[in-house]
């Protein structure tokens, strides 16, 4: 009995190992290309084993173009198992690759009609449909399976992979609302996949439409509003954003923290004047609500923001003035209403040129006790440029020196270091001023290296030729009441270096120069010019690769023509390989182009 057990294990053994070498050869075959022998091989294992190689030797045979070997073989296994829809389905393929669609039709039709009503059946049936490549099919198997289960929340996710293999934005998306209904945890997940698949602002009003349908439906859902609220904002439609969130906010009677994130994306996308009217919405609600301070500081850094990015009007200026006032009145003047002392004399000085209001209230600001390290060192920089502007050159730089000791070998340092050296260039001490700047050339701050970089060029290439440097003076001079933002002062002061010192080398430098001042007034199709002439004339000077960059900003940001702006970013990256601009040009670029879309 042993002997007989042991033979017939030998004989499975030798079997089992025959049949794998003949499935790799066969695999071998195929990957090669020689399909007769692939298909001689399966069908010598298939005999063998009817049931496990049906498969491989039914795809052999479609691939050789045996299609009735195929269908013949394949409605065999219907008949011997006719429920197994993984032989029907089979069968459905190899019609569609004989070309009878009607015939296809009846199978997969008869399908649907035989669902079973369970859900894992119906999970598998559409699963042998999409590994047949019929995705048409294994989406109203999914459909079908939901009406046979009375459950429409079933299949979702299947579903909405389903759509997204199709690139059926619009399917993708209302399956989406559909989950969200009841399962709000996949907003991101719905907003991210959404983002990815929308090519524009059509879509979005699609989607739009499909929204505002579901929130009529269903008012009292807020993950709706919430993504109504985003698909607001990817059309940069900022202000109904807020009046969404201010609404919910109203409705919920809380304490406003959904405005005051919102504020905050607002603020990261520019939308100043949207972001303002969020904060003063949160203000109204009352001192005792917990955003009440937060909101308070935030107003003014958003105003603060609309000012330096050039987006504002007088009255914004005058505004914010009173905001800070305000704000100081109500909590005082201590540590931690120092930084809006701070802000409030930059306010001051350069905007409102109020720069004895200033002096007076940075000197207050630097003797209060118990002031963060860095903001003290911020208002005594501050504070050396107020003094500055006041003609106190020697009270700037012991102010500079003072906080270039306390912090050595930081980025406070060398911002430091840097503004001593540009007070030396405008006085005219050229030699002390390049000594300093060669140093930051090397700064850890790339943008302090970079300005650092292009003044010690700009000293070195109008002394060179021109040791006594008074045309360089001259321009300095200018330079201090750009600055200062004395504009006209400053243009006609550079307008009079050609007249009194002809033959200096400053052309491109004060093209530069005059362009910063039609920046600084807003008058941007006056700012192009100049740089226009200095891309012409001047193409492998200074500040030729600035000038390029500077017009593409404009293009962009100001003058709304976003073609141009592309050309000339591209012009960076080809014409100027070595700028400091690369990084950015190509970025920018490729966002015009439509690589990228900004994050929102």
């Amino acid at each position: 009995m042993k002997l007989f057990l042991s033979l017939l294990f030998s004989c499975f053994f030798l079997t089992a190992t025959a049949q794998s070498d003949d499935v790799l050869l066969a695999r071998q075959y195929m990957a090669s290309g020689e399909k007769d022998k692939a298909s001689q091989l399966y069908q010598k294992l298939f005999k063998q084993d009817n049931e496990t190689y049906f498969k491989p030797y039914c795809y052999s045979l479609i691939s050789l173009k045996k299609l009735d070997e195929a269908e013949n073989l394949t409605k065999k296994m219907v008949k011997k198992h006719p429920e197994n829809w993984d032989y029907t389905i089979t069968l459905g393929s190899i019609y569609t690759e004989k070309g009878e669609v009607p015939k296809a039709e009846t199978v997969y039709k008869e399908i649907l009609k035989n669902l079973p009503a369970d859900e894992g059946q119906i999970s598998m049936i559409a699963n042998q449909l999409y590994q047949a490549g019929n995705t048409d099919y294994t989406i109203k198997v999914f459909l079908q399976g939901r009406a046979i289960l009375h459950n429409e929340q079933a299949f979702a996710i299947p579903l909405i992979s389903m759509y997204r293999f199709q690139h059926n934005k619009m399917m993708m998306a209302a399956e989406y609302l559909n989950m969200l209904s009841y399962n709000p945890d996949y907003l991101y997940q719905a907003q991210n996949n959404i983002a990815s698949q929308f090519d524009g602002a059509a879509d979005y009003e699609v989607f739009k439409g499909l929204l505002l349908d579901k929130i009529q439906k269903n008012p009292q859902a807020l993950v709706f509003i919430q993504l109504l609220t985003w698909q607001y904002l990817q059309q940069k439609e900022y202000d109904l954003a807020l009046n969404q969130v201010i609404a919910l906010s109203k409705r919920q009677k809380d304490n406003g923290e959904q405005v005051f994130q919102l504020c905050q994306t607002l603020n990261g996308n520019e939308a100043y004047d949207a972001a303002i009217r969020g904060y003063e919405f949160i203000i109204a609600k009352g001192k005792e609500q917990e955003y009440y301070i937060p909101a308070r500081i935030e107003l003014l850094n958003t105003k603060n923001l609309k000012v330096t990015s050039g987006k504002f009007q007088q009255q914004d200026l005058i505004s914010l003035e009173k905001d800070y006032q305000d704000l100081l009145s109500e909590f005082g003047r201590n540590s931690s209403t120092a930084f809006a002392m701070q802000k409030l004399a930059r306010l001051q000085a350069f905007k409102l040129h109020k720069t004895t209001e200033a002096e007076k209230l940075l000197e207050q600001a630097v003797q209060i006790q118990g002031l963060r390290p860095n903001l003290l060192a911020d208002c005594k920089m501050d504070l050396g440029d107020v003094y500055l502007l006041n003609n106190q050159p020697w009270e700037a730089t012991l102010l500079y020196s003072q906080v270039e000791k306390a912090f050595p070998n930081t980025n406070v340092a060398q911002e430091a270091k840097f503004r001593n050296a540009r007070l030396a260039y405008f006085t005219g001490d050229f030699n002390w001023a390049k000594a300093q700047l060669d140093v930051l050339k090397a700064a850890t701050s790339q943008l302090i290296a970079n300005d650092a970089l292009n003044l010690s060029l700009l000293i070195t290439d109008n002394t060179t030729f021109d040791t006594t440097g008074n045309a360089l003076k001259m321009y300095a001079r200018a330079d201090f009441l750009i600055y200062k933002e004395q504009a006209d002062r400053a243009l006609i002061t550079l307008d009079s270096i050609d007249r009194v010192y002809p033959g200096n080398t400053l052309a491109d430098d004060i093209l530069m120069a005059k362009a910063r001042i039609f920046i600084q007034q807003k008058q941007y199709p006056a700012a192009i010019i100049p740089l226009q002439k200095i891309v012409d004339e001047h193409p492998t000077e200074l500040w030729a690769d600035d000038a390029v960059f500077m017009m593409a900003d404009l293009y962009e940001n100001r003058l709304n023509n976003k073609p141009k702006a592309q050309i000339l970013y591209q012009k960076i990256i080809t014409d100027y390989p070595s700028s400091l601009w690369i990084n950015d040009a190509r970025k920018k670029f490729r966002v015009l182009r439509g690589d990228a879309t900004p994050s929102s």
